[in-house]
């Protein structure tokens, strides 16, 4: 007999391993289809009182931008460039604030440490 007493057949625990494999593999579905439905959401920010808006999709990425005409002041590019920046970026926040949520009623609020 091996040293620990330990005579063949399934190792200590070898039920539960199996059983959280199963768990693990059907968690990792559910992730892959929840960053599906995430990559096909869409996110829309305004800035300058809905003389900018902007939408970007679940992956990130810009995907229309709207100026009013009268936003466009040749004297004064900069402040478009500030409204065109802020739309984008809350339009980017929205999507993260939703993935992280999405993720976090997933996982039941368990911190999985940057795996996903």
């Amino acid at each position: 007999m091996a040293k620990g007493g330990y005579r063949g057949g399934m190792p200590m625990g070898g039920k539960n391993q199996m059983q959280m494999m199963k768990q693990a593999q059907k968690m990792q579905q559910e992730m892959m289809k929840m960053q599906e439905e995430m990559e096909s959401r869409t996110y829309e920010a305004a800035a300058g009182g809905g003389t900018v808006t902007a939408t970007v999709n679940g992956q990130h990425e810009l995907v229309t931008l709207a100026i009013d005409p009268e936003a466009v002041d040749p004297e004064d590019v900069e402040m478009l460039q500030d409204m065109v920046i802020a739309a984008v970026n809350e339009a980017m926040r929205k999507a993260s604030e939703d993935q992280a949520q999405s993720l976090q009623r997933m996982t039941g609020g368990l911190n999985l440490g940057g795996l996903f």
